[in-house]
């Protein structure tokens, strides 16, 4: 019993890692907590419905799978197609919104911005396509017979191995590439950056584009796993949040540990207390972390 819910919590951390890290540059870099961050996974999801249609294999969205999995090429592409127009979504709102107010605006507005932001996205997630539930896939799957009797479904672990190879690609920009050292050079004092020649406007681009990304991708395999509802970022908001703070704000590393460590300690905690308190557990994550360590894991302490 506790290895599998111990397994289950490790893919569900998996996927809260990868919307955390976007959360956690744009709470670094951005200077502000973007709570219509959780809505750019609903949309990600909700894009990879719409590759669907276009493509017109939505009635069988996984025709012709990959053994042993449920899903087939349709969805791989859909993982790039949603990733792109959740990026351009995301570019969109950044000059509409947060740009114009990040000039004027003090960090209170640009929070209260992102609630009524994240209330139009759910709603027009809600107008265009229903309030009714939708499947990526009905198709039936068996799932893996691990040792110590865990048993895991052919997807998940597509799922973790996904975001292994995102994490390690993402590792690889920031430290090998000059965008990726430019960044971390904004997070760390932009103002010297600015002088020192960065051209910060292209920065916070490619944290909109990171972040979006990484919430797209991260909606689509939930998605696969779970049915896709309006609702999907709402209820992950605050794991997300648990994660990035938990881990230390702009940490890509940080952002991953965080996100396992609020996925684990859900799934662990419905064997102490009913599931219906299992929402509570990244709040008391939040207060602790607050009160322990306010810098997180892996951020740096100020003095």
């Amino acid at each position: 019993m506790f290895l599998q819910h111990l397994v289950d919590g490790i893919l569900s951390g998996a996927i809260i890692a990868l919307g955390a890290i976007g959360l956690s540059f744009t709470m670094k870099i951005l200077r502000f907590a973007n709570f219509s961050h959780s809505e750019l996974l609903t949309w990600g999801a909700y894009f990879a419905v719409v590759f669907f249609a276009m493509a017109g294999v939505f009635g069988n969205p996984f025709a012709a799978p990959i053994a042993p999995f449920s899903f087939g090429w349709p969805l791989l592409v859909a993982l790039v197609f949603s990733a792109v127009s959740t990026s351009v979504l995301a570019l969109v709102l950044h000059r509409l919104v947060y740009r114009r107010l990040s000039r004027t605006a003090g960090h209170m507005t640009m929070v209260f911005a992102s609630f009524g932001v994240a209330l139009l996205l759910r709603n027009f997630v809600l107008l265009i396509f229903g309030a009714d539930p939708i499947y990526y896939s009905t198709a039936l799957q068996f799932a893996i017979r691990l040792p110590g009797g865990i048993r895991v479904m052919p997807d998940q672990v597509f799922l973790l191995g996904l975001t292994v190879v995102i994490v390690i690609a993402l590792h690889l920009f920031m430290t090998r590439s000059r965008t990726g050292i430019s960044m971390r050079a904004v997070s760390e004092n932009p103002d010297l950056a600015r002088v020192s020649g960065v051209n910060t406007d292209t920065i916070i681009a490619w944290v909109w584009v990171i972040g979006a990304s990484g919430a797209a991708i991260a909606g689509v395999l939930y998605g696969l796993t779970v049915q896709l509802r309006p609702e999907l970022g709402f209820a992950l908001i605050l794991p997300l949040f648990a994660a990035a703070i938990l881990g230390g704000t702009g940490s890509l590393y940080g952002a991953v540990i965080g996100g396992l460590v609020v996925g684990i300690s859900e799934n662990l905690s419905v064997m102490v207390i009913p599931s219906t308190y299992k929402p509570a557990v990244p709040f008391l994550l939040i207060l602790a972390v607050l009160y322990f360590r306010p810098e997180g894991l892996f951020g740096e302490r100020n003095t």
